[in-house]
């Protein structure tokens, strides 16, 4: 693959933050692409995006759930620590701070695309990064502005509901661009990615994460979580629109970020937490930097 390797990484030295306080709740799924019957829920961005009209109404719907632990997203609030740990981690050793400082993240800028409730925004904000959150529901900005204001920490998180194409229209650029379960959801994963590289600074990172589009991955994030075990509602998720890490890797290095980390999640049904791994058949996230040479 144009001399690109999937280094399949178990981080030992992001377990010490998987269960530390900094890291409230999950994240989770966010909001999509293009439909002839846009829901009057989600606000139409006016510039050229890579949304998916079908994706956004079945976020609006369910928007009040997303900061109820005990709701539709639940395990997903329960993931977010471990992927906090990982974004953590990796941005720490990128930028050079101390991860065991009480705000590692000062002095980043951050956006954070799709960001649905806010729920990883928040604790970012609290890690000690500025955060932008952008969503194309209207309604999911509102609650998490809301949710944001109950905490000085966290009020001064920028919510904002566009897209992330209409941000680089504006010209916004950040130190680190995050987009978590959302690939997934949006119509032109290429497009999209192209996005994220231009709202990335040089030497920037990048991070996606998603479900790969594995027949465990069907079975699991599908069948068992939104038929079985109902965790999700029924069609959160389109087995066909899942991408694998070669998939990711390639579309990524197109748009001018170089993945140099993959890291997998499992989850423990014993413990009832999910875990850094190097099985990457399902859940993974990818941390990506972009080339000083690219727009």
């Amino acid at each position: 693959m144009n001399s690109i390797t999937i280094r399949r990484i178990l981080h030992h030295r992001f377990q010490p933050f998987l269960y530390a306080r900094c890291f409230s709740d999950a994240s989770l799924p966010q909001p999509h692409t293009q439909n002839p019957n846009p829901s009057p829920q989600a606000k139409e961005p006016s510039a050229p995006s890579s949304l998916n009209d079908n994706e956004l109404a079945k976020f609006a719907a369910i928007a009040e759930t997303w900061w109820d632990s005990e709701g539709p997203f639940k395990p997903l609030h329960v993931m977010n620590p471990t992927r906090l740990a990982f974004i953590r981690s990796a941005l720490c050793r990128h930028f050079k701070k101390d991860p065991y400082s009480t705000k590692p993240l000062e002095g980043l800028k951050i956006v954070d695309v799709g960001c649905g409730g806010g729920i990883l925004s928040e604790p970012l904000a609290r890690l000690g990064a500025t955060v932008t959150g952008v969503d194309a529901v209207e309604k999911n900005i509102k609650i998490a502005r809301l949710h944001a204001d109950l905490d000085p920490t966290t009020s001064t998180i920028e919510y904002c509901c566009t897209t992330a194409e209409k941000l680089v229209e504006e010209g916004r650029k950040y130190d680190a661009v995050m987009a978590l379960e959302v690939i997934e959801h949006v119509a032109d994963p290429a497009e999209f990615c192209k996005s994220l590289a231009a709202l990335t600074i040089p030497d920037g990172a990048t991070v996606v994460s998603t479900i790969n589009r594995s027949m465990r991955a069907y079975a699991t994030a599908i069948v068992a979580a939104e038929y079985i075990l109902r965790w999700l509602p029924q069609g959160t998720h389109e087995w066909s629109s899942f991408l694998t890490p070669e998939e990711l890797v390639l579309i990524l290095q197109r748009a001018g970020i170089n993945v140099e980390e993959m890291a997998g999640f499992v989850y423990n049904p014993v413990t009832g937490r999910w875990s850094l791994s190097d099985d990457i058949s399902v859940n993974f996230i990818a941390f990506g930097t972009k080339t000083n040479n690219t727009e």
